[in-house]
């Protein structure tokens, strides 16, 4: 056994931990002494916080400290549960205190005794009742711990081994060095780090705990902040091929398309060739609404660095995706000449090899794709722009990868990334802050408005009724089914089973396809193609359709227990319908009690502006829930809230004033292990 606790101590040295308590622990990634510092509870209860009877709120938890004033009772149920019951007060009013399978309790509630009690309290007919509470006893000189840490568990952990080991490393607070310069600490009302996550552990009272989360919030976003400028900087050094618009008919390209260009695109078009006519890299995130015609700019941008003798490859998440693109490119690009591939998993290997030796010849324009793009063995002889689209779906290094493909002579290609997901833009600055923003806020002409209703399960056969309707005049349904927490395997058996259900009792006669995470790529392409050519007439898939083809003939979707989504989430899965000249619907079903979620989706029947819905999502929820469980590892901080705007401007204001880091600091180690775990794609996805 150690005797002296260091910052790189394995955790099977602490007392009450060793080697069978320790895999436990790394399996959550808590290896070291250190490790165990910076896992911080997910919540606090304030039992401090104490209560009258009268007064107590019934939805959340709370504290009372109460007398005991009769005898506890003990009963048994129908089924050998023992309860044991005991009418306790505080002179405001009485509270009976319920407790199962608790033998010792009797004993130690005795009449006359002062308890804090901690839990939910109960209002019934009968008066208030508080079950299974935390039970203190009171009495003088003792003292009560007010602020109760609840630390994220696993099986094979509790509560008091978590907050027992973290005691006996507490004590290495006091080595922590500061982060920030001292002078940030002052003027921003800080705390120095090593208090910060002491107090994170054990707050004395909540105002503290708010300056230690403040404190070490606002060292996350400093260092992110720093190293995203890190990347944006070190992009700029490179030298990219300068472009022009002499002899590339740009002007020929737009009269070419079947349509006019709406004004926030023709900004971007505008933004994005400026780019490509600088000498340093683009680095220009596309942000627009679904259907919102960012497609269009990507081709013009592929199509002016074609004419500029550059090729141009395009990558998508999904082989279904990337096809759509690359029937898209083909349609706008070949009246000109210029010859686009399409390269996926999928590619016969002949074709593959075929096409690899094309690009790296060049007698190939445009690749478009999936990862394949960014294989080892794919060369380009002269990349002049890497298109990504659903940008959220990429990491950093995936993307920058496919850059480095355009590598040759000491240039590097243009980027453009694109995305559907609408982000308010301060947001925006924050996410993608290595990034410029062009936003395409308009939808162009001729997209109808998707009527959107919110319904009771009372509903349910008047909307299976309204399907088939629709199925009978030729058109196609979604039914979408929420995701089951994080447990694929429930949500595989849950579509599963819902589509089942569909074929056999209610659309006999219509065929019926399912889609969920657990098919292989393959397995989602096939049936996505089954959709998308009407051989299958309805869809039930989860979430997974989120960022999909388009299917022109789908009018109308079906979102189950829609509560169970954030609005940009409910937004994107409805994008994928009016897609078509037919009136489109969507219809969130939900049973919900809460005013929060019928709040929510009254906003989704009132509006279709991607952006108003997204700032709404993110001020009602927050950004935990914002991206989603899969979305949410954009950023993975432990104790910043990216919706707080006054931190994020405050940040901003500190990065301002940190005119230069000695590489021997604290802040410069810290901005370089961040950009090192960001370039391995491990703390942006």
């Amino acid at each position: 056994m150690l005797t002296e606790l260091k910052f790189d101590t394995p955790v099977r040295f602490i007392r009450g931990i060793g080697s069978a308590r320790a895999a436990i622990f790394a399996s959550i990634g808590i290896e070291t002494a250190k490790d165990l510092l910076y896992y911080f509870p997910r919540r606090y209860e304030n039992r401090g916080a104490v209560y009258a009877i009268a007064e107590a709120p019934d939805d959340e938890p709370c504290a009372l400290v109460v007398t005991i004033d009769g005898m506890p009772s003990e009963r048994r149920s129908k089924n050998g549960l023992l309860y044991t019951k005991v009418i306790a007060t505080d002179g405001t009013g009485f509270v009976e205190l319920v407790f199962f399978n608790q033998r010792w309790i009797s004993k130690t509630l005795t009449k006359g005794r002062v308890f804090r009690v901690y839990g939910h309290l109960e209002r019934g007919l009968a008066g208030f009742t508080m079950r299974s509470p935390v039970v203190e006893a009171v009495y003088e000189g003792r003292q009560l711990q007010n602020i109760i840490p609840v630390y994220p568990l696993v099986k094979g952990l509790t509560q008091k081994i978590i907050s027992d080991a973290v005691k006996q490393v507490l004590p290495l607070c006091d080595q922590i060095p500061n982060t920030l310069p001292e002078e940030i600490i002052r003027e921003y009302g800080l705390v120095g780090k090593g208090e910060a996550v002491r107090m994170m552990h054990f707050p004395t009272d909540m105002e503290k705990l708010d300056r230690a989360r403040r404190t070490l919030a606002f060292e996350e976003l400093t260092v992110f902040r720093l190293a995203l400028s890190k990347m944006k900087s070190l992009s700029r050094q490179y030298k990219a091929p300068k472009m022009d618009y002499k002899g590339t008919g740009i002007a020929r390209f737009f009269a070419s398309l079947p349509f006019s260009l709406t004004s926030p695109q023709e900004r971007t078009v505008k933004e994005v060739l400026g780019d490509l006519c600088k000498d340093t890299p683009m680095m220009r995130l596309v942000q627009g609404d679904v259907g919102s015609g960012k497609t269009v700019v990507a081709a013009a941008a592929i199509y002016f660095t074609v004419r500029n003798g550059y090729q141009a490859a395009m990558m998508a998440p999904t082989e279904i995706l990337a096809t759509q693109h690359y029937n898209t490119l083909k349609k706008l690009l070949d009246p000109f000449g210029i010859k686009v591939a399409l390269l996926t998993g999928s590619v016969k290997q002949k074709e593959k090899e075929q096409i690899k030796q094309a690009l790296a010849q060049g007698s190939i324009d445009v690749a478009v794709g999936t990862h394949a793009l960014i294989q080892g063995d794919v060369e380009y002889k002269a990349l002049g722009i890497a298109v990504t689209d659903e940008q959220h779906r990429f990491g950093v290094m995936q993307r920058a990868t496919l850059v480095e493909k355009g590598e040759q002579n000491i240039l590097r290609a243009h980027t453009l990334v694109m995305s559907a997901t609408p982000i308010p833009r301060t947001l925006s600055l924050i996410l993608y802050g290595d990034l410029d923003v062009s936003v395409i806020d308009v939808l162009p002409p001729g997209r109808q408005k998707i009527e959107t209703y919110a319904v009771t399960g009372e509903y349910r056969e008047r909307v299976y009724a309204f399907i088939r309707k629709q199925i009978e005049m030729g058109h196609q349904a979604y039914i979408i089914c929420p995701l089951v927490e994080e447990n694929e395997e429930l949500n595989r058996k849950a579509v599963e089973e819902y589509a089942e259900e569909l074929q056999k009792n209610v659309f006999s006669d219509i065929k019926i396809g399912f889609l969920h995470g657990r098919l292989s790529s393959k397995e989602k392409d096939k049936v996505m193609q089954e959709f998308s050519s009407g051989e299958r007439k309805i869809l039930v898939s989860t979430t997974v359709v989120e960022v999909g083809v388009d299917v022109p003939n789908a009018t109308v979707m079906l979102i189950e227990n829609a509560d169970c989504f954030g609005l940009s989430q409910l937004h994107q899965l409805r994008g994928r319908i009016g897609r078509g000249k037919a009136k489109s619907y969507c219809i969130l079903m939900s049973d919900s009690k809460s005013e929060k979620a019928k709040e929510r989706l009254a906003i989704m029947t009132k509006t279709s502006d991607g952006f108003e819905i997204a700032e709404a999502d993110l001020k009602q929820r927050g950004p935990g829930d914002f991206f989603g469980e899969r979305q949410s590892g954009e950023i993975t901080f432990k104790c910043a809230d990216i919706a707080d705007m006054k931190l994020i401007a405050e940040t901003g204001e500190a990065v301002r004033k940190i005119k230069s880091i000695e590489p021997d600091s604290e802040l410069y180690k810290a901005v370089e292990q961040f950009f090192e775990k960001t370039k391995d794609g491990k703390t942006l996805n």
